[in-house]
């Protein structure tokens, strides 16, 4: 294995849950969870959608990003319409890999893309201040709980 290859896969620390939403149906408010059971078909009491895109994760850190590029002082997560908030892991290094959340394991698939409703929720550019910042989709490989507080750690 070379060295680049051994540095992609190490991670200095686990992440932690900081926030859990579900969406029960496509235009609905957030519900905004202490916990969630994540199913098959992604996260219990949201819309759910079985498959590459059953549950989206989106890091933390990113929202004081978004917020600063939007010339706010801050922004409430479930203005994003994620599943998962998690801080203290870098998770644009996952992508393909199984990440243990909770009991749950899933497989980031592919980067969750802004929408154009996010620019009628936060205004102009706010599509452009998302780019980079909108997290990962994931694939349920095992479905299981999580709370807020749980650990979040790349499987090796």
């Amino acid at each position: 294995m070379s060295d680049l290859h051994d540095m992609m896969a190490r991670w200095a620390q686990p992440g932690v849950v900081d926030w859990i939403g579900a969406r029960p149906a496509r235009a609905a408010d957030i519900q905004v969870l202490d916990r969630a059971d994540i199913t098959d078909a992604g996260v219990d009491r949201d819309r759910g959608r079985a498959g590459k895109r059953a549950v989206t994760l989106m890091q933390a850190e990113h929202v004081p990003v978004i917020a600063a590029c939007l010339g706010r002082d801050a922004l409430d997560p479930a203005t994003f319409r994620r599943n998962i908030l998690v801080r203290r892991l870098n998770l644009n290094g996952l992508k393909g890999r199984e990440v243990q959340v909770g009991t749950a394991i899933l497989r980031f698939t592919t980067i969750c893309a802004p929408c154009s409703l996010m620019e009628r929720l936060l205004g102009h550019g706010a599509y452009a201040a998302m780019r980079g910042h909108g997290g990962w989709c994931a694939e349920v490989v095992r479905p299981g709980s999580i709370a807020l507080g749980d650990q979040v750690r790349p499987i090796d």
